[in-house]
């Protein structure tokens, strides 16, 4: 809430870019600096802060189709259906619209904070230039970090692409193009910049930007950048430098986590955070959560706003859990319906089904049938009765949780049966932390095969790591499930044809 203050304070500075929804081009983003550097003072060391807020501003304001677009191929979620985004639901079925919508805002707005972030470290260098801030290098390590965030998904999704050296975009006009891999390595370099910057803290610890990133956020994402480049003992280094420093945990309520509770946890390493300020009506920061919700409930709060129904958990994904005897992860996970459950009993191994599964939630909220969808996600949730009393909107006030600890635990047990060697403890070590908060029993000589399906079970809906881990794994047959045909050519989005227009480099790109 103190960031969302300071940024309230500071908005008449900032000078903000077109939203996506007029954004035809990334190139229809003006620079940002021209009348920015006019009208500051430099020489003011204390406003040296200003325009990383501003970086983080932009960041939690990132469009709500980005996240979705790029999570939603692979076997633990499917996208609903019988809505107006066929074409979101045939990219859940490998069947790829150049010209959807949908793509061309979510790059475009990425790319947006992209430049942003670019245009903040140039702010700071101004302040750092023309006062001598000392906090200065640190500042524009944050901006560094949230710049590699966003760029890695965009890579991650598209495959080849620019990497972007100041908050110009017109620079996109002759710049070329790097492959993935070479993106990856760029990002893993970066953090090795940033790294020794960065306060060496938990998120939640810091008092100047509560919940900003810190050298473990970066760590993170130079561990996940080198998972990609199959670099194992880059990334049981990285991770074991967050592991061995002590400042995260798990929490121990793994429902919870995903709700208020868990707003800036000991588990977070980076979180998009919201706020209502503790006020039923009035201002908000928020995240549209509607996406994800079910298109009917019965809240326990009435008036509660229900969802739109285009995001679920897949039957594939569910019944690996009931498999494993799960209750906790799946009971947190899944929002079921009577429908669904129905669903889940048509196959005769699931005829008889645990009798906590029920279309009422621990919460209390009664999840109705719908038709554009079985189930809904229970990580994109918030229970009717943790609304600030008088906001209606689904999921008001729910913080986006990015990099959690549970992740680097899993990142470190994969890089260790991937032949690396750790300095944080064993792969059985860590892989049985996660599985003692979801009430498992203990594994022994754990195998890479073992730390995915924990990374399967755990980490399920989130950022769209599932996938990411079956395609650098070129499990490609897990892919092709539930009717579906995935082969390596699917690997990546095409292109937005509104970029290709703009963009001639964009028609030939390098391979991956």
């Amino acid at each position: 809430m103190k960031l969302y203050k300071n940024i309230t304070r500071i908005s008449v500075l900032l000078v903000l870019m077109l939203s996506v929804g007029a954004c035809n081009s990334v190139l229809d983003e003006m620079p940002e600096n021209t009348k920015f550097t006019e009208d500051i003072d430099y020489t003011i060391s204390k406003n040296a802060i200003l325009p990383l807020i501003g970086a983080y501003e932009q960041f939690y304001a990132k469009g709500w189709p980005n996240n979705p677009l790029m999570s939603v191929r692979g076997d633990d979620v499917n996208a609903g259906g019988l809505g107006d985004q066929q074409d979101f639901a045939e990219t859940d079925l490998f069947n790829y619209n150049k010209d959807y919508w949908m793509y061309n805002g979510a790059m475009t707005d990425e790319m947006r904070v992209i430049f942003h972030a670019h245009s903040t470290m140039e702010q700071v260098q101004l302040y750092k230039d023309a006062s001598g801030n000392p906090d200065a290098d640190q500042y524009i390590a944050e901006a560094k970090v949230i710049r590699a965030w966003v760029l890695l998904f965009i890579t991650r999704t598209w495959g080849s692409f620019f990497i972007p050296t100041s908050s110009d975009p017109s620079e996109l006009l002759v710049a070329e193009l790097y492959t993935k891999d070479e993106i990856m390595q760029h990002l893993s370099d970066q953090m090795d910049e940033a790294i020794p910057e960065l306060l060496d803290l938990n998120p939640n610890m810091r008092t100047d930007i509560r919940g900003g990133v810190t050298r473990a956020t970066a760590l993170a994402i130079k561990a996940i950048a080198n998972l990609e480049l199959e670099k194992y003992q880059e990334v049981a280094d990285a991770t074991g430098q967050i592991i061995s420093s002590n400042k995260f945990s798990l929490e121990p309520d793994f429902y919870e986590l995903f709700k208020i509770p868990g707003k800036l946890n000991n588990e977070n390493l980076l979180e998009l955070q919201y706020s209502d300020f503790g006020q039923g009506e009035g201002d908000r920061k928020a995240y549209l959560y509607a996406f994800f919700g079910p298109q009917g409930w019965t809240p326990k709060i009435e008036g509660s706003q229900s969802g739109w129904g285009f995001w679920e958990p897949s039957l594939t994904w569910i019944k690996f859990m009931l498999d494993r005897n799960e209750s906790i992860r799946l009971e947190t996970s899944v929002l079921f319906t009577n429908r669904g459950i129905s669903e889940i009993q048509k196959d005769a191994n699931y005829a008889t089904l645990p009798n906590w599964i029920s279309n009422t939630t621990r919460s209390g909220d009664i999840v109705n049938d719908y038709p554009r969808a079985f189930f809904a996600s229970g990580k994109h949730y918030l229970p009717s009765d943790q609304l600030t009393p008088g906001r209606k909107p689904y999921g008001s006030n729910k913080n986006f949780t990015c990099i959690r600890y549970a992740e680097v635990l899993l990142m470190y047990a994969e890089a260790l049966t991937q032949g690396a060697s750790g300095t944080a403890g064993s792969a059985d070590e860590a892989v049985n932390e996660v599985r003692t908060r979801a009430k498992l029993t203990p594994l022994s000589g754990v195998s890479n095969q073992d730390v995915m399906d924990e990374k399967f079970a755990e980490l399920a809906m989130e950022w769209g790591t599932r996938f990411f881990d079956m395609v650098r794994l070129k499990k490609y047959d897990v892919l092709s499930y539930e009717g579906r045909t995935f082969t390596e050519d699917l690997i990546f989005l095409p292109y937005p044809q509104a970029q290709v227009d703009q963009l001639s480099q964009l028609s030939n790109p390098p391979a991956n």
